[in-house]
């Protein structure tokens, strides 16, 4: 068994949904529902990392351990990285990174990229994807596109169609030539501390900046990010309201019990 350990960064401010971490879905606020998934992990210990004392509240008032972190961090990672050094974790320890607004989260995915770092000594990073079949998917800026190596180490990730299909899509993408080539990034992160530590001495990469994709970073400044199919299905996470009443339906029904 690997051993780790979670953070779940909840901010209270949100610009399509604010206080989302807050939100009840079935009598419970949403960041709790995220921490009661993490434990169902094999992780050492979990810790709710937040800048704003009604989250921290809320929180203890479950019986989660908090962390309170600044206001204003350039990165999620950034945060991660201050969550280790209060805790005083080594640099060989690792952190999977688990929003706060993944209310369904598998507990099984947690420990697959936990585990999936720690059998990659070259790698910094270690993350999840699944297969893209969509082609709608494919063109959506929203869905993080990536492409990987032979060892299954990213080569790139990006908001934009990739691969890019040549022939192909000369005149109109209407369909994935190679399906096994298009893959869509689930936004689970396990880190080394280490890496953390350096990440967070790094300027800003150009690319990181164009894309919006803080991993960029990391493999502007050589770090290997490991990819792995994630082995079930994550479902879709919380970003608007509409995605808050489709989660509630799920707990409604007694759906979520069995993601």
């Amino acid at each position: 068994m690997t051993n780790f350990h979670v953070v779940i960064p909840a901010r209270y401010a949100s610009s399509r949904l604010p206080a989302k971490p807050l939100a009840d879905i079935a009598g419970k606020p949403m960041v709790v529902h995220v921490y009661e998934r993490a434990r169902l992990s094999d992780a050492q210990s979990i810790i709710i990392a937040t800048d704003d004392e009604r989250i921290a509240e809320v929180a203890k008032a479950y019986g989660a351990p908090v962390v309170m972190t600044a206001s204003q961090h350039p990165s999620g990672t950034d945060r991660l990285q201050e969550v280790a050094t209060i805790m005083g974790w080594s640099s060989d320890d690792i952190v999977v990174n688990v929003q706060g607004d993944e209310p369904l989260i598998p507990p099984t995915l947690i420990n697959q990229v936990a585990a999936n770092l720690a059998a990659h000594s070259q790698a910094g990073i270690a993350t999840l994807a699944e297969p893209l079949h969509d082609v709608t998917q494919l063109t959506n800026p929203n869905v993080v596109k990536l492409v990987r190596d032979v060892h299954n180490m990213a080569l790139y990730f990006s908001r934009a169609p990739m691969p890019w299909a040549r022939d192909a899509f000369s005149e109109a993408i209407t369909a994935l030539p190679n399906p096994e080539l298009y893959m869509r990034h689930l936004g689970i992160y396990a880190y080394r501390v280490a890496f953390l530590n350096a990440y967070v001495q790094w300027p800003p990469a150009l690319l990181e900046q164009v894309e919006a994709l803080e991993q960029l970073r990391a493999l502007y400044y050589g770090v290997k990010i490991h990819v792995d199919l994630a082995s079930v299905n994550l479902p879709a996470g919380v970003d608007t309201l509409a995605d808050l009443e489709r989660v509630r339906e799920i707990f409604k029904q007694g759906l979520h019990e069995n993601v």
